[in-house]
């Protein structure tokens, strides 16, 4: 699999991305995904094995560190809010603010007088973050984890996400996707759906 080879809605890897890699044995996608799974499941296990709180996840810095423990073997900017304008999400120079503002909305989702179920916030949240982009990459993934440890610490189920990889090319990916693209219109039953499929 070569540097071409991305799944749809996956953000394109530019050369002066690629160049940012701490590892020098990764030369493809291939070898990409790989590192940045096992970054990812050792960053899981750390965040999982912690004394969370709604409080403390919804905090503009546990979304950088939270982006930093999952990347930052593989990536020098992991962690670190994107500088350059994507084809999807906010303006870069207004991550940091969009993001402020999406952990504070985000207290009154989860909050125990909320008109939302904790899974209609859950999605919301993901949604949303997702839409900011705040990362150069990995923003499904860090999204999702980041969602999944907000509904453990609110004492539901973590989501299934469609119970497939994510990352790959697949009819799952692609549903995803589509919940995704109902959610930029306010409509989130599929997304709960799909999260819970």
């Amino acid at each position: 699999m070569d540097w071409d080879d991305q799944a749809e809605g996956a953000t394109p890897l530019p050369r002066e991305e690629r160049d940012k890699l701490k590892q020098s044995w990764i030369v493809t996608m291939g070898d990409l995904n790989e590192a940045e799974a096992e970054n990812i499941l050792v960053a899981a296990t750390k965040w999982y094995g912690r004394r969370n709180s709604l409080d403390s996840l919804l905090d503009d810095k546990a979304v950088r560190d939270l982006h930093r423990d999952m990347l930052g073997d593989v990536w020098t900017w992991a962690g670190t809010y994107r500088s350059r304008t994507l084809n999807i999400g906010v303006d870069a120079a207004a991550v940091p603010v969009a993001v402020r503002d999406l952990v504070d909305d985000a207290r009154f989702w989860f909050a125990a007088d909320s008109v939302l179920t904790i899974d209609a916030a859950a999605v919301r949240f993901h949604h949303q973050l997702v839409a900011i982009h705040p990362f150069a990459n990995g923003n499904g993934r860090h999204a999702r984890l980041l969602t999944d440890l907000l509904l453990r610490v609110v004492g539901a189920p973590p989501f299934t996400w469609g119970s497939r990889d994510l990352a790959a090319v697949s009819e799952v990916r692609k549903a995803y996707i589509a919940a995704l693209r109902q959610a930029d219109r306010g409509e989130y039953a599929a997304l709960v759906e799909f999260a819970r499929s």
